[in-house]
């Protein structure tokens, strides 16, 4: 049996990790590289990097902080935001990353993730895919969430596995901060879907709900960030929880 991960999410606009609902309210929670540090002595499997307005802000991702952070650790480092070209994937790995998420950029241009999957592998593609109930189906939507784009969420997972993506990041925006549960419906769609991994994102608000994303679904992994962002429990509570629960963890 694979052994689910656990990973904690830094979101990081202005150089600082934030966090807010719904991606909107932004609180400042601290430094980035102090953060990723703390989580992986707690045991974390992973950390996600994210530069959540580097895409709105038409900018790249900050590199320098990437690389603070990247030096720090010996967990692999995914890294998001503001990465539009197989070029900017390179600096980005070039920086520390070891995998590199990717959103409106592979939604404008899909070859991209075939480019960037056969120049690094697909081990180094993450496509992050931030879904919006819209009727009786979820919408893929892109620039954190305000652009919407007529994408059908089953569908677009589907594509980007088979345009060579090695992993999907999949965030709900209406759970997003809220702190009730991951959108397990959504969830489970996507990754009964796809062959590759995904990762649950948004809405986490307790070990509880880790239990439910992994009990109720085939996700390999589960993203939070404000659990552990405001002490509500360490990554290692999690998992000492999951596996009294009989799920297998790192």
């Amino acid at each position: 049996m694979l052994t689910k991960r656990i990973i904690p999410c830094l979101d990081v606009k202005d150089g600082k990790v934030v966090k807010g609902i719904n991606f909107q309210g932004l609180r400042d929670i601290g430094n980035p590289p102090d953060l990723a540090v703390e989580y992986e002595r707690q045991g974390a499997d992973e950390i996600t990097f994210l530069d959540i307005a580097a895409t709105l802000e038409t900018r790249k991702t900050i590199l320098d902080l990437v690389s603070q952070t990247a030096d720090k650790l010996f967990v692999p480092l995914t890294v998001g935001g503001g990465i539009r070209t197989v070029d900017e994937m390179r600096d980005a790995l070039n920086a520390g990353a070891d995998k590199v998420s990717v959103n409106s950029a592979a939604v404008s241009n899909p070859d991209m993730v075939t480019e960037c999957a056969e120049s690094f592998g697909r081990q180094c593609v993450v496509v992050a895919i931030d879904g919006k109930k819209v009727g009786d189906r979820w919408e893929v939507v892109t620039h954190g969430g305000t652009r919407t784009t007529g994408l059908d969420c089953i569908e677009w997972a589907q594509r980007v596995q088979d345009l060579g993506a090695g992993e999907i990041l999949l965030t709900s925006m209406d759970a997003d901060g809220v702190k009730t549960g991951y959108d397990i419906p959504l969830t489970a769609a996507v990754a009964d879907a796809v062959d590759i991994p995904v990762i649950a994102s948004g809405g986490c608000g307790s070990k509880e709900h880790i239990y439910e994303v992994f009990s109720q679904t085939n996700v390999s992994a589960a993203l939070a960030a404000s659990i552990f962002h405001y002490n509500e429990c360490t990554v290692a509570d999690v998992k000492e929880y999951l596996k009294d629960k009989g799920i297998a963890v790192r």
